[in-house]
């Protein structure tokens, strides 16, 4: 059965890096954003990348829900970051501040672009 929450469908639990170091983002299914189709096979050309330039590895790890939401290749080159796990969820626990907290994520990676 697929999601049926606006949230896990349509906004980010994370980016993930290609080989050409483009980033696109992914929903709490590892599905592109508003993909629901639990029947359909997701391959690398159903995500969209976008060429951000270089998102240093600090910026990265602040993204991070903690260090251990961030995995790496064979090279300990960021391939994938986590913004959120099920303990810091922010509709599963939305009295504990974790909106914000994710927002302000969110908020770094549009400034990060608009600077």
């Amino acid at each position: 059965m697929g999601l049926n929450n606006f949230f896990k469908i349509n906004l980010p639990y994370g980016i993930r890096r290609n080989e050409h170091g483009q980033w696109a983002a992914f929903n709490r299914e590892y599905r592109p954003l508003g993909d629901n189709n639990p029947f359909k096979c997701v391959t690398e050309s159903d995500f969209i990348y976008t060429d951000y330039g270089r998102l240093p590895d600090r910026f990265l790890m602040n993204l991070a829900d903690d260090p251990s939401s961030v995995q790496m290749d064979e090279n300990n080159v960021i391939i994938k970051v986590f913004f959120y796990n099920d303990t810091t969820n922010p509709s599963n626990h939305p009295e504990k501040g974790y909106w914000e907290k994710y927002f302000g994520k969110l908020r770094k990676l549009f400034t990060k672009q608009a600077g």
